[in-house]
């Protein structure tokens, strides 16, 4: 029975592909472990996995100045210390890092180990912490074609493109069953706004502000992320929830359009169910710029429309939720890959040892 190390974390788009491929895995008879941060959301996303879970310090590496910057190398050495001891310990045959700075530690002590490690990128442009795992790693998977053009040409011939793996929830889905859950009684379109894990204030507030014409049109279902339900907010045709778990798919399924942040796994689900859907990118100011060429790159494939926070405002959120093109659903299924669950496995059990 092979036993794997999975890693990542900071950030819901850095664990639940984690997820899916620890259900997969699981049911193939291997033993997973998981790696992440003390304060991460890792260890509850991973709760009801029943897998061991590691806690270690993890640092970041910020390109702007802070204080912490003087600090946090020591926690990442300290986590290189924390990795190598669960290395040797546990003497994993694999590890599977998604990315994210918990990640960074454990990568580098498998590889001091000679285990094998696989890295899987989201996002169309490396972040940081993959970009500083990437020279230890044997394989890595990312999720689109673009990738490679920002990768170093020397890192091209171990690059497979596999998309994104989905968690069972994501996989076993059922419109009526979303429909029944949300208790639709109306024939109004159903409308789903997400904001990310941790939501998004400013599609929050434009939603708040603009409620009563998007009630009329749409049936409008809302995550607003943890904290920041809104009890002023209720009103007939309008749900908000900070999180859905389970029933996440279903209600997805059952979304006749979807407002979204721009991150890669969140465009990959929308591709992979062919779902009419606005993109609305975190800004430089609160992030790399990742989302912004990730909603770049997918508007000029036709395959989304694209709103910037400045541009956020009741006449461009009416024009685009209105906007009605079918015509490219089928660029949607080509750039969406259905069967990573099947291909990250596959390179997986290529690297155990023979």
């Amino acid at each position: 029975m092979p036993t794997i190390f999975f890693t990542g974390g900071g950030t819901a788009g850095h664990v639940t592909p984690n997820v899916a491929l620890i259900e997969h895995l699981q049911g193939k008879g291997w033993n997973c472990h998981y790696v992440g941060s003390n304060t991460g959301v890792e260890r509850e996303l991973t709760a009801s996995l029943s897998v061991p879970f590691y806690g270690i310090a993890s640092g970041k590496l910020r390109r702007y100045f802070s204080w912490q910057n003087f600090v946090d190398p020591l926690f990442i050495l300290f986590g290189c210390l924390q990795s190598l001891w669960l290395c040797l310990r546990y003497r994993p045959n694999l590890v599977f890092s998604k990315g994210g700075f918990v990640s960074v530690p454990v990568v580098f002590a498998a590889w001091l180990c000679r285990i094998p490690t696989v890295c899987h990128e989201s996002d169309i442009t490396p972040g940081l912490a993959n970009k500083l795992s990437f020279p230890f790693c044997r394989q890595l998977c990312v999720n689109f074609q673009e990738t490679l053009k920002y990768l170093p040409a020397r890192m091209r011939d171990k690059v497979t493109v596999t998309g994104s793996p989905l968690r069972a929830g994501l996989r076993n889905v059922d419109a009526n069953r979303g429909r029944t859950f949300l208790q639709v009684e109306t024939e109004l379109p159903v409308l789903f706004i997400v904001g990310g894990s941790l939501g998004a204030r400013a599609i929050n507030e434009c939603v708040w502000e603009n409620l009563s014409w998007l009630t009329e049109q749409w049936e409008v279902v809302h995550l607003v992320g943890n904290g920041n339900l809104n009890t002023e907010a209720s009103r007939p045709g309008y749900q908000q929830y900070e999180y859905l778990a389970d029933p996440y798919g279903d209600v997805l399924a059952c979304a006749d359009m979807v407002v979204s942040r721009a991150g890669a796994n969140a465009i990959f689900e929308l591709l992979t169910f062919g779902k009419r859907h606005l993109l609305i990118p975190l800004t430089a100011a609160a992030s790399r710029g990742d989302q912004i060429i990730n909603a770049r790159i997918m508007a000029a494939a036709g395959v989304s429309s694209v709103l910037t926070e400045d541009e956020l405002g009741e006449d461009t959120l009416r024009a685009a939720l209105n906007h009605q093109d079918e015509s490219n659903l089928e660029t949607m299924r080509e750039l969406a890959r259905t069967d990573a669950l099947n291909r990250i496995s596959d390179i997986l059990e290529a690297q155990l040892p023979a």
